[in-house]
């Protein structure tokens, strides 16, 4: 089995912002089944600025039938659970910054020793000449 079979995707990470105010995040959330049942991108949000729309900025019908939640172990994070007939949702909310912690590093660590591996096996399947790299014109 081949990496990558799953693309590993990494969310920027916002750094609190020094001029005290918070970033206003729009986040375009697909649903399945009527549902999106999930994490939000950025982490410390002010729960009072959570809102859910039909379309972006602020268009469209706001949805009003969600919940939010976070987890023990990571109370800076949010989970939303959102129920509706829409094939997407736009969500919008206010946030000072992320909070860097070790299951970000650590999912960084693994991509990254995936793609090592990858990359031996490609270069010991003989697809390319001793040991370099070589682009297709």
């Amino acid at each position: 089995m081949s990496y990558p079979n799953d693309i590993d995707v990494f969310n920027e990470k916002l750094n609190k912002n020094q001029t005290g105010k918070s970033y206003v995040i729009e986040e375009c959330l697909p649903t399945v089944g009527g549902v999106y049942d999930g994490p939000l991108r950025h982490d410390n949000i002010n729960n009072q600025t959570i809102r859910v729309f039909a379309g972006s900025r602020f268009t469209g019908e706001e949805i009003k039938n969600y919940s939010i939640s976070f987890p023990d172990a990571t109370p800076w994070r949010r989970l939303i659970k959102i129920f509706t007939s829409l094939s997407e949702v736009y969500v919008t909310y206010e946030t000072p910054g992320d909070t860097v912690e070790a299951d970000d590093i650590n999912a960084l660590q693994s991509a990254v020793t995936a793609i090592q591996t990858e990359v031996e096996r490609y270069k010991s399947s003989g697809l390319i000449d001793g040991g370099s790299f070589t682009r297709g014109v």
